[in-house]
């Protein structure tokens, strides 16, 4: 693996705060864009990356690429005020509610598997300097069981995902087209992502327990490690500086509304976004 001042020779940042569902995806699918075109690195400059800090409002359900809309009850979402949105990258579904998530966009040739294991290790970091001892999943998910994976992200796990207490804190999904490669994913403040249990579509009650009784068995949040909420802004802080003592390069943070305009955003979606994207 090449050291990372040579695989990376800028970071960029961004906190775009809270926004709807169909915004988050939409601006992650608008910066890889901008990296397979070429225009982010003529104006940022080449060997450059993006770390994305973000939160959701309101709460969304996001869908794998190729996740059967008809997993999740579209009616149940739509009185709960829950959004309903289709992700660019692969997995299933995961309720976005109270939580910390990050995406990670590059133009590089290193192995997928690299960049999976890089953007957790600067996680796990930061982690340890909030207190949490996370560690890596050893196992690897078999994607080419078909109707054998869950219908929930956060009750399976991959190589190299983020765990503590035996439990998964950390779930992250990948997208590459050509040497771009798209990384995001989900750090839990509360249980609340656990309520994704009542909004799969299944036959009967005992089913949504069945899902409910392992969400609870096999993942866990930063509330129920740290006893507290820790705040949104110190998650960021503390990634930036993980990234700095990982990589001994500095993180730049750039305006949040420059690369909504640079990404050809007029003015802000709106939040309301019932049904999934198809």
């Amino acid at each position: 693996m090449m050291e990372l001042d040579e695989m990376f020779t800028t970071v960029f940042g961004i906190d775009s705060g809270r926004s709807s569902g169909r915004w988050n995806m939409e601006f992650d699918r608008r910066l890889m864009k901008a990296f397979l075109d070429g225009r982010f690195q003529a104006r940022y400059g080449e060997g450059s990356c993006v770390w994305r800090f973000y939160a959701w409002h309101p709460s969304a359900v996001t869908l794998g690429y190729n996740q059967d809309p008809g997993s999740i009850d579209s009616e149940r979402c739509s009185a709960e005020g829950i959004d309903i949105v289709r992700r660019p990258t692969g997995g299933r579904a995961v309720l976005h509610a109270e939580e910390f998530t990050y995406s990670f966009i590059a133009e590089t040739a290193e192995q997928n598997a690299v960049i999976y294991r890089m953007v957790h290790e600067v996680i796990l970091h930061a982690l340890e300097t909030l207190g949490v001892h996370a560690e890596f999943c050893r196992s690897s998910l078999d994607l080419s069981r078909g109707t054998a994976i869950p219908v929930t992200c956060f009750t399976a796990s991959a190589r190299y995902e983020l765990q503590a207490e035996g439990r998964k804190l950390v779930g992250s999904a990948q997208r590459r087209t050509g040497n771009v490669l798209l990384q995001h994913g989900s750090l839990p403040f509360t249980q609340a992502h656990k309520k994704l249990s009542r909004l799969v579509a299944v036959h009967d009650n005992r089913e949504a327990a069945t899902i409910l009784a392992e969400m609870e068995r096999k993942t866990v949040s930063l509330e129920e490690l740290l006893g507290y909420i820790p705040a949104y802004s110190t998650l960021v802080g503390l990634i930036r500086d993980a990234w700095f003592r990982y990589s001994g390069t500095t993180m730049s943070m750039l305006e949040r509304r420059e690369l909504e305009l640079f990404l050809g955003f007029s003015r802000h979606p709106s939040t309301s976004n019932p049904q999934a994207e198809q």
